[in-house]
C-alpha cells in the first residue's frame, strides 16, 4: 500500500509503504513490537501535558500518542507543508503544523514530551536537530531504523534493491550502539528498546542544555 512521498528543503517527508495500515501479517507483528516498546519507554515519561511530534508524516504516530495521552496538548509537525495538510485530512480532530526540527527554539515554546519517530535518519545534520529538541523538552521519544537489519530485511523482501536496501531519503545508517553514542553526546538516556527493526530510546535534556 503506498502513500505520499514529498521531498521539502532536501528532506523526504512522507512513507512510502503504509506500516501502519498493512495487511502483511510479518509487517503487522513488527509494528505490534514497534509499538509494545514505545509505549514501554512513554509510561516512564513522567507527567505530560503537551506533546509535539516532529516529522509526523501522515499523522498516525501523532493519533497513537493523542490516544495515550487523551488529556495532554498533543501537535504534530512537518517540514512539508504538503505533509501537513495530508495529516490534517486524514486526522481533522488532531493539530498539526508546518514547522522544522531545526527550528524549534525561535518560539520560545516548551513541551513536556517531544517525539521524533523515524526522523533522525532523513537529517542531514542529527546534532544540530537533537540539539534543537533538547532545548526545548523536558523528555523526548526518538527513534530510528537499527541497521544493518533494515536493509537486510528490505532486501529480503526484494526492495530499494539498488541502493542496498537503504530506503528513500535514508542519509544516516546507525546500529543501536552507535546511535546511543550520537544521543549521549546530548542528552541523558533513561531507557531504550530495539524491537526488531528499530532502535528507540527515551531521553531528557542534561541540565543547562534548555535555553
Amino acid at each position: 500500500m503506498s502513500q505520499r512521498l514529498v521531498v521539502s528543503d532536501g528532506v523526504v517527508a512522507g512513507n512510502p509503504y503504509d506500516k501502519y495500515g498493512t495487511s502483511n501479517p510479518f509487517a503487522r507483528r513488527l509494528m505490534r513490537g514497534f509499538d509494545r516498546g514505545m509505549r514501554e519507554l512513554l509510561e516512564q515519561a513522567g507527567p505530560v501535558a503537551s506533546v509535539l511530534e516532529v516529522g509526523c508524516g501522515e499523522g498516525h504516530v501523532t493519533e497513537k500518542l493523542a490516544r495515550f495521552f487523551p488529556h495532554a496538548q498533543v501537535t504534530g509537525t512537518d517540514s512539508s507543508p504538503e505533509i501537513v495538510e495530508v495529516a490534517k485530512r486524514s486526522h481533522p480532530d488532531l493539530r498539526f503544523e508546518q514547522r522544522s526540527v531545526y527550528d524549534l527554539t525561535r518560539s520560545g515554546e516548551h513541551w513536556d514530551l517531544v517525539v521524533a519517530c523515524e526522523v533522525f535518519e532523513h537529517l542531514d545534520d542529527p546534532r544540530g536537530a537533537l540539539r534543537e529538541i533538547a532545548a526545548v523538552a523536558g523528555a523526548m521519544l526518538v527513534t530510528v531504523p537499527r541497521e544493518p537489519l533494515w536493509r537486510i530485511l528490505n532486501v529480503a523482501r526484494g526492495k530499494y534493491l539498488a541502493r542496498l536496501g537503504n530506503s528513500h531519503g535514508h542519509v544516516q545508517n546507525w546500529n543501536r550502539g552507535r546511535f546511543l553514542d550520537l544521543l549521549r553526546e546530548q542528552v541523558e538516556v533513561v531507557d531504550w528498546r530495539s524491537p526488531l527493526p528499530w532502535t528507540q530510546a527515551l531521553c531528557r535534556p542534561r541540565a543547562g542544555s534548555r535555553t
